[in-house]
């Protein structure tokens, strides 16, 4: 069977200058942290240039590390949330632009390696594009987890 099904299926690619938006449309959790790092309200911020220029720092510093790491690591987590957080990532893995894909693969993706059982609580709500590149990322880092990149 061909590409193309799968391919006409597909969410048409957002632009570069949008994920900044689609982050706080898809996860408003991300507000408080997008207005304390660029001092305006979230709403403004990411419509801003430095907000999509700032991809790597936006995704780091107002999703990742205050929204997705403590819930990956909660005893219970919002599953919800948890949901949201996957599609949006889903929406951007495998951007056409290095600068949006590098961002999601170092700021987001690279970080579930930085401690144990981070992949695993992430891999039930990971899409299909987000668990194809996790799992080229374990390969490359050479890390085999039970029940996800067995060989």
């Amino acid at each position: 069977m061909s590409d193309s099904p799968a391919k006409e299926n597909s969410v048409e690619e957002i632009q570069d200058r949008e994920v900044p938006s689609l982050l706080l449309r898809v996860i408003p959790e991300s507000a408080d942290p997008i207005a304390e790092m660029f001092h305006q309200p979230a709403e403004a911020a990411v419509l801003t240039e430095d907000a999509s220029v700032l991809l790597y720092e936006l995704l780091a510093g107002c999703f990742t590390a205050p929204v997705l790491l403590p819930q990956l690591r909660s005893d219970s987590p919002n599953t919800q949330l948890l949901t949201r957080c996957w599609n949006f990532v889903e929406r951007i893995v495998d951007h056409s632009t290095e600068h949006v894909g590098g961002a999601v693969y170092f700021e987001v993706l690279d970080q579930l390696l930085m401690e144990g059982g981070l992949v695993e609580a992430a891999w039930p709500y990971m899409k299909e594009r987000t668990r194809a590149r996790t799992l080229l990322m374990l390969d490359d880092a050479d890390v085999r987890l039970p029940g996800i990149n067995r060989r």
